[in-house]
């Protein structure tokens, strides 16, 4: 046994992949344990899975269970794309901020970046860098990804979407959305998955699990197999195809496993609009939580006594926006502590 290091009752707003690990998906670790099973996706956890996602997202709905964030996009846009292809998204998406180039270097893709207020695409946004089909001097802005919900905290309505995807495919172009909080979103929208995905068009989707009570799993899920390119192939070259794949399935079958993937978006969503209620009358929100992020403005001072004693993240340094982040296992008594802190710390100046 090694030493506990570390206070386990001591939760922070930095990251919603700072939290621990959903019990549910424990157990069922220890489920799947025991004797041989297929390595690489032959077991049965993993076939089990692909009948769940398609439940969820519709027949024609294929799974690739991946490792990590940053793989499962970069295996998504790898099976849109030609080599010449270019990538339309936010200028604050994950897959231009947040991921080392990976994008760039490993699917050898252009980003065509678009400046939102909000972090959403529109059609007119897409088209201001949309162009030079058939220029063999420019590439070719075959892909266009959306992000559900998005960096800023903010979520499309199914009618935003669907007014993206309808232009993005009259244009000939595909449609990939990073939905690493996209429990978050659904949650926010009250609609099922696949209302903002599948029954709309998009292409391919990159679900994430980890920021919302996984271990470590997420994964590619292609909703239109006519759009991709070897999909099999693109993960492993990607360096994303995992050897004993039963654990990050079983991971995946928990979180769907009687909507407890819903259950905990919910909870993280409602803890940040109680954080945003609790500290409003001290404090600038700078965007109404619609997900399980709360943004607001602090003097610096305070911001460097506050995490101190809690961790977060410095969103803008210039304005002194921070961001507030709420994870699956965030309590009421989280939020009344920290929100006592701000108080708190503001009042000292």
């Amino acid at each position: 046994m090694i030493p506990r290091l570390h206070d386990p009752e001591h939760r922070g707003f930095a990251s919603d992949n700072y939290s621990g690990v959903l019990p549910e998906v424990l157990e069922a670790l220890a489920i799947v344990n025991g004797g041989h099973q297929g390595a690489y996706g032959a077991d049965v956890y993993t076939e089990r899975l692909g009948a769940v996602v398609r439940e969820q997202f519709g027949d024609r709905a294929q799974v690739y269970p991946v490792a990590n964030g940053t793989g499962a996009n970069v295996v998504s846009l790898a099976m849109l794309a030609d080599r010449w292809t270019s990538v339309v998204c936010a200028r604050s998406a994950h897959i231009n901020v947040d991921e080392c180039g990976a994008p760039e270097r490993l699917a050898g893709l252009k980003l065509e970046v678009v400046d939102t207020p909000d972090g959403k695409l529109t059609p007119e946004l897409i088209d201001s860098v949309a162009y030079g089909w058939g220029d063999e001097h420019h590439s070719e802005p075959n892909i266009v990804s959306v992000t559900q919900s998005t960096e800023l905290g903010t979520v499309y309505t199914v009618e935003e979407l669907k007014a993206v995807v309808d232009h993005a495919h009259g244009k000939g172009m595909a449609v990939h959305l990073d939905g690493a909080r996209i429990a978050n979103a659904a949650a926010a929208l009250d609609v099922p998955l696949r209302a903002f995905t599948s029954d709309i068009g998009v292409d391919v989707v990159s679900f994430g699990g980890t920021k919302n009570g996984l271990l470590g799993a997420e994964a590619v899920i292609v909703l239109d197999p006519d759009k991709v390119k070897r999909p099999l192939y693109m993960r492993k070259l990607s360096g994303q195809l995992i050897s004993k794949m039963r654990f990050v399935s079983a991971q995946l079958l928990a979180l769907f496993e009687n909507d407890l993937w819903l259950t905990t978006a919910r909870r993280s969503n409602a803890m940040a609009q109680r954080l945003a209620d609790s500290v409003r009358d001290v404090v600038e929100i700078t965007r109404e939580p619609q997900g399980n992020a709360v943004f607001a403005i602090l003097p610096p001072a305070v911001t460097a006594r506050l995490q101190e004693r809690f961790a977060f993240y410095v969103w803008e340094d210039s304005t002194g926006e921070v961001r507030w982040m709420c994870g699956f296992d965030t309590s009421e008594s989280d939020i009344d502590a920290f929100a006592a802190a701000v108080h708190e710390e503001m009042a000292r100046g």
